[in-house]
């Protein structure tokens, strides 16, 4: 449903520019992390995937509409009963994100600028099940406690596109606005930031 929209948003918007819609797959690695003054955390590097279109909007103008599929990693700091020091816990959060931008071509096919909101949905984040005990450093609560996470996020998307008509280098920033961790008992916050860096094949 999703792409039978987009095929049909491009169909009627680019009437008279049907050779310039492209298809791009992309793949890339994202760094992700989660911004909290409430416990100690650690950026972390995963892996991005998905499906786009691009087409002509107005003039220097392109719309791109997109979805994409994230593993993002993150690292919250802990104590482990018995053990002096510090304990590293991998949080992984796989998610679905759903984008619409606008890109201005300052070089057509070659040089591009991103600007546009982007949705996320997700389930809860994943961590090792020997680790679901650790103390959250600075808490009283468990790391488990912390795999529980707002399912849904708004982030503005601001990004740089670069290379040939059907190959491109894609490097974007994002920020959360909402807070991630407003599922977890107590008055937590947490917002992410993430940068992409992505290769983008078009077709």
């Amino acid at each position: 449903m999703f792409f039978l929209l987009l095929s049909s948003t491009f169909g009627f918007a680019q009437y008279g520019y049907r050779d310039s819609n492209m298809v791009g797959i992309t793949l890339g690695l994202n760094q992700f992390t989660l911004n909290s003054s409430d416990i100690e955390t650690k950026p972390g590097t995963g892996w991005n995937v998905g499906l786009s279109m691009r087409g002509n909007f107005y003039n220097d103008w392109d719309a791109i509409y997109g979805i994409q599929f994230s593993e993002y990693n993150y690292k919250v700091v802990t104590k482990k009963g018995g053990i002096s020091g510090d304990r590293d816990v991998n949080y992984k959060l796989p998610c679905a994100n759903i984008t619409f931008q606008f890109s201005y071509k300052f070089i057509e096919n070659h040089l591009s600028v991103e600007l546009g909101p982007m949705v996320q949905i997700n389930g809860n984040a994943q961590i090792d099940k020997n680790e679901e005990t650790n103390i959250v450093k600075g808490t009283a609560l468990t790391a488990k406690d912390f795999t529980k996470m707002s399912n849904v996020g708004v982030y503005p998307v601001i990004g740089i596109t670069a290379g040939v008509r059907n190959a491109r280098l894609n490097l974007t920033y994002q920020y959360g606005f909402m807070n991630m961790l407003n599922k977890v008992e107590g008055s937590f916050k947490g917002n992410a930031s993430i940068i992409n860096g992505n290769v983008i094949f078009y077709f």
